[in-house]
């Protein structure tokens, strides 16, 4: 721009001259030819002036866009993402000299896809040479877009079976090791809680019950690692949520007792880490006794009793946009097995009062129904050939299991971890599905 200064500079110290020349006909030859070149060098000076202006206004209108998806605006609403973005452009075009803004309008649209932030202006800008020719200023518009995925908002119930089965222990080795130090049993790899285990004579050293043993001989159980796995899976959350708090949390066990509260539904992610550590096991009085007056002959796992409450305690769920309610997310932690008083809808009747079956779908269909997503963790049943009760009742729908706990789940958030698995990775995979799917859903 400098050189085409000095250029227009020249140019009118050669038509001065021209003009003290006294030859007559080349002054006014030279003359006449000045004028456009003069008009075309001025308005080049003038067209890149306005370019200039033009780049930093559309930079403006970048940014103005861009403030309307960022991290903490796209928690709110479009409207007042709009006026985020207009206040935005406003206070940095204002820094242009030589500059007026006309005119800018922010448009902040919400879809299942994201958000999309369309910022328009019209602004002019003086000129210097070219309004000596009747054009005093230049008129520059541009528009700029930006575009963001939604902030998803998402309350996840955990719904984890603390039933004396799923106290197994948690590995190959630590099942042996049961097996072996409960010969007066018959071998029994599960690590049941009795609160008077002298009732069943289990012949443990000091008369402990399984759930001591299985502590003393340091065997880790398949309920220690679900405890464990769900207070990582409250800091993975916390991790990715950043600082939107975009996700709550809330943890029940349920046995054939109903549900108990480990916490209810919250923001404050440590809370719910904390409150983790107090998932345990059901303890029972002793074999077939829930309690010393209560003989319910081991009917500890009613998933009927556990959805229907759940389902009333999980409100409608919303898109999961800043302007709705959250997704509505049931997480369910289980080995699948139904263990309860005999009803109309069981399939195997033992003793003639008591049911094992796997898990019925008719309430996972009636949640799904209501648009909450079922995010499902199949912790296997795991067989046990060297025991009796297992062969008799068990074995003959171990096959069932497993499917019947992929159908209660939504599309692609169902995955299953055996003995040895890392109950923790398991949750950890499934939780990013559940997030995933919610996403592409809303």
């Amino acid at each position: 721009m400098t050189n085409v200064v000095r250029l227009l500079v020249g140019v009118m110290h050669q038509l001065h001259r021209f003009r003290r020349d006294d030859g007559g006909s080349m002054a006014i030859m030279m003359g006449l030819t000045a004028v456009p070149l003069i008009f075309a060098v001025g308005a080049g000076i003038d067209y890149g002036t306005a370019n200039m202006a033009k780049a930093k206004l559309d930079a403006v209108a970048d940014t103005a866009a861009l403030s309307a998806v960022d991290h903490q605006a796209i928690t709110g609403t479009p409207a007042a993402a709009q006026t985020t973005a207009q206040d935005t452009f406003n206070a940095e075009a204002v820094n242009i000299p030589n500059v007026t803004v006309g005119n800018v309008t922010a448009t902040v649209t919400d879809s299942t896809t994201g958000r999309t932030a369309v910022v328009n202006y019209t602004a002019t800008k003086s000129n210097i040479f070219m309004g000596i020719f009747g054009h005093p200023t230049t008129t520059i518009t541009g528009s700029s877009t930006a575009q963001a995925g939604l902030t998803t908002n998402i309350n996840f119930y955990l719904l984890l079976d603390n039933s004396p089965s799923m106290n197994i222990a948690a590995t190959s080795a630590g099942i042996q090791t049961m097996v072996n130090n409960t010969s007066a049993q018959g071998g029994c790899a599960f690590a049941c809680h009795e609160s008077d285990p002298s009732a069943d004579n289990l012949g443990n050293p000091n008369g402990e019950d399984n759930y001591t043993l299985a502590k003393n001989l340091g065997v880790v159980t398949r309920m220690q690692n679900l405890a464990s796995a769900t207070q990582s899976l409250m800091s993975s959350a916390a991790s990715m949520e950043g600082s939107n708090q975009q996700y709550q949390m809330a943890i029940y066990t349920f046995n054939n007792s109903g549900l108990s509260t480990i916490q209810a539904l919250t923001s404050n992610l440590t809370n719910a880490q904390t409150a983790a550590a107090n998932i345990n096991v059901e303890e029972v009085y002793s074999n077939n006794w829930l309690t010393k007056t209560n003989q319910n002959n081991d009917t500890d796992t009613n998933f009927e009793t556990a959805m229907s409450a759940i389902n009333t305690i999980m409100p409608a769920p919303g898109t999961g946009t800043p302007a709705s309610t959250p997704q509505e997310v049931l997480f369910i932690v289980s080995d699948g097995v139904d263990d309860e008083v005999v009803s109309s809808s069981c399939s195997q009747t033992l003793d003639g009062n008591r049911c094992q079956q796997p898990f019925s779908t008719t309430w996972c269909t009636t949640i799904k129904n209501r648009g909450i997503q079922i995010a499902v963790l199949y912790t296997e049943y795991l067989p046990l050939p060297t025991n009796s009760w297992y062969n008799d009742w068990i074995a003959p729908f171990q096959s069932q299991i497993g499917p019947n706990m992929e159908s209660c789940a939504s599309p692609g958030m169902f995955f299953s971890v055996t003995t040895d698995g890392d109950i923790t990775a398991a949750m950890q995979t499934l939780f990013q599905q559940a997030v995933a799917a919610a996403r592409l859903t809303h």
